[in-house]
């Protein structure tokens, strides 16, 4: 089962169809108070700001959005813009759409708050809760696989446990934990694995088939 995710909303937006789309989901935490900054702080480490698209063009007609944007961009959290609707809502604004490139290059550039798009409330909590498990999975080293390799040993230990069959970012830092070394892991007894908190007999065995293949199995018996 996945960790919750801990999502405090601002009281201004208590009664938005975001809140009503955050209430249907299962594992989140949510915490109504006033936020100095932001629309929602998620799991203590990320302020969202959601703009709809009509909100958007009336918050660049009165100034509102660059001074949300200087508070955001001065907050020690990692801060996020949500843009939420669709083309249609363009048009109905009446806002030139080089009035609107010309604030998100603003906002993006010189900023520098990254901004990502949604449809409708349930993608922008999609979004929010899969910047937040990214978030984690990064904070404990978990990095992608494939592409650009982790920098650093502890990364690319990990990065190397994680290649292992039901073996993931929590999971890998337990195993590093628990016998301190990739050799000491690799080398382990299927009870010492078994012995580890959070790695259960299916794990087990499945690390041990695939770091336990017979020499026969490579061609080399009788070598």
């Amino acid at each position: 089962m996945s960790q919750k995710v801990n999502i405090v909303v601002d009281d201004r937006e208590a009664r938005s169809r975001v809140m009503q789309a955050l209430r249907a989901v299962e594992n989140v935490t949510i915490t109504i108070r006033r936020l100095d900054v932001g629309d929602y702080e998620v799991d203590g480490r990320l302020l969202v700001e959601r703009k709809t698209l009509p909100d958007l063009a009336e918050s660049i007609k009165d100034g509102r959005l660059f001074r949300q944007a200087r508070r955001l961009a001065e907050t020690p959290l990692k801060r996020l813009i949500i843009l939420e609707g669709t083309s249609g809502c363009l048009k109905e604004s009446g806002m030139r759409r080089e009035a609107f490139q010309g604030a998100l290059i603003t906002l993006t550039v010189y900023f520098g708050i990254p901004l990502l798009r949604s449809r409708d409330p349930q993608e922008t909590v999609r979004l929010m809760i899969y910047t937040a498990r990214q978030g984690r999975a990064i904070a404990v080293g978990g990095l992608p696989r494939k592409g650009r390799r982790p920098h650093g040993k502890l990364r690319t230990q990990l990065h190397i446990l994680q290649g292992l069959p039901g073996v993931g970012p929590r999971r890998a830092r337990l195993l590093l934990e628990a016998f301190g070394s990739l050799e000491a892991v690799f080398t382990a007894s299927e009870a010492a694995l078994g012995s580890v908190e959070g790695i259960g007999s299916t794990t087990v065995k499945r690390i041990c088939w695939a770091i336990r293949e017979p020499g026969s199995a490579y061609g080399v018996a009788g070598q």
